[in-house]
Formats: C-alpha cells, sequence, structure tokens
C-alpha cells in the first residue's frame, strides 16, 4: 500500500511540473539522438527513459521533427555556448583565453566514442531538412563570431598579429577542431585528439605578434622543463 502511494505521489507531482517533464524528455532525447542520429532516434527509448506517456511527448513537442529542433536551439546550443562563448568573454590575452578553451574541451575515450554533437547532427541532417540546417548553420555562426570577435579585440591590444583575419582564422579554428573530432571517433582513439589539441594550440601560438610569439615559446619552454622536473 505504501509503495502504490508513493508510487501515485510521484506521478501527481510529474503531471504538475510540465517544464520538468519537458526538460527530461528533451535530455533523453539528446542523449538517443547523440548515439542514434536523428533518423534511427527511437521514441520509445526516449519514453522508456523518462517514464513518460507518448501523449505527453506529443503535447510538449508536436512531431519527431519538432523534438529535433528543440534538441538543436535548448542543448546543442548551450553546448556550445557553455563550452566556448561563455569562456572567451572572461577577462586575459585572446589567445591564452582560446588555447585554455581548447585544452578543456573533453577527450576522454567515451568522448571521443560519442563524437561531437553539433557536427554528427549536421553531417546526418542537413542535407536533408532545412530547418535542422539553418539552426544548426546559427549556432556555427555565432561560435564563429565569437572567437572573430575575441581576435579583433586582440588585435587592437596588440595581442594578436596585425596582418590577421580574424573571421577566416575563426573559420579555420572551427573546422580544425571539428575536423581532429572526426579523426579521432572515426580512429576511436584520444592519442589523436590529444595530437589535434597540441597541433591547435601551436597554430593558436602562431597567432601572436612575432616578438610576444617568442615570448610565449620560452614561456612554454620554460613550463615544459618544470612539468618534467615535477615528474608530469
Amino acid at each position: 500500500m505504501l509503495i502504490a502511494h508513493e508510487r501515485k505521489r510521484v506521478k501527481k507531482r510529474r503531471l504538475r511540473d510540465p517544464d520538468g517533464t519537458r526538460e527530461r524528455l528533451l535530455q533523453a532525447a539528446f542523449r538517443e539522438v547523440h548515439r542514434s542520429g536523428f533518423q534511427s532516434a527511437s521514441i520509445d527509448a526516449i519514453l522508456a527513459a523518462t517514464n513518460v506517456t507518448k501523449g505527453a511527448l506529443y503535447y510538449h513537442f508536436e512531431s519527431k521533427e519538432a523534438l529535433g529542433y528543440a534538441i538543436v536551439e535548448e542543448k546543442i546550443a548551450k553546448l556550445t555556448r557553455d563550452r566556448w562563448l561563455r569562456p572567451m568573454r572572461s577577462e586575459g590575452e585572446p589567445i591564452d583565453i582560446l588555447i585554455g578553451v581548447v585544452r578543456r574541451i573533453p577527450a576522454g575515450p567515451q568522448d571521443v566514442r560519442a563524437g561531437c554533437p553539433l557536427l554528427l547532427l549536421a553531417q546526418e541532417m542537413s542535407p536533408l531538412d532545412e530547418q535542422f540546417r539553418k539552426r544548426l548553420e546559427r549556432i556555427f555562426l555565432d561560435w564563429q563570431e565569437g572567437v572573430a570577435t575575441l581576435l579583433r579585440k586582440g588585435k587592437s591590444q596588440g595581442t594578436v598579429r596585425r596582418d590577421l583575419n580574424p573571421d577566416e582564422a575563426a573559420s579555420f579554428l572551427i573546422a580544425t577542431v571539428e575536423g581532429y573530432a572526426t579523426l579521432a571517433k572515426n580512429a576511436q582513439d584520444p592519442k589523436v585528439w590529444k595530437a589535434g589539441i597540441r597541433n591547435i594550440v601551436g597554430w593558436l601560438e602562431s597567432l601572436r605578434p612575432p616578438r610576444q610569439s617568442r615570448r610565449g615559446g620560452r614561456r612554454m619552454l620554460k613550463k615544459h622543463v618544470l612539468r618534467q622536473r615535477q615528474g608530469f
């Protein structure tokens, strides 16, 4: 009797929490789409993971496509904001900030196996659905503009090379990051991604003005020597 009463109480709480139900559906759908792709994503698997009825799902999302659009706008866009855009607004030299962001990208075996959700969904759905393509494009454009704005700030401060084209450099950085993510996923090897991080960091260092680049190189060498002495 007590168990039955508790189940009824939990069910009533869920019914009274539509926002919470919607969020649980979105989170489960994001995981399912990331794992299986949008076209192969199973509505039944999403419902089983959330213990929500199909009627409740379609109350919040009128179709599977609407659920997919919400995943892009609310989950994948947030991931890009949290991983890139917000850190890029912090204080410090732009190149140092970008290097820090790149080094903090998750590079464990599970992350490499899963791959980048933005890239995977763009590869799958952009050729098939214009609404998906537009929403995904918006994320890429915001990401690119965020990097370009930071590099323009560095040029005005004198900490980024004067001959650099910020828009082209931002596009190149994103393409390189996503390219290494693809190579690492295909190889199923974190070492590929870690090598990519080293190469991206080296390229970012080259964006400093010549004098500062030499200072940055000496600074990196000192850090490397110190880590070796400490046994890292």
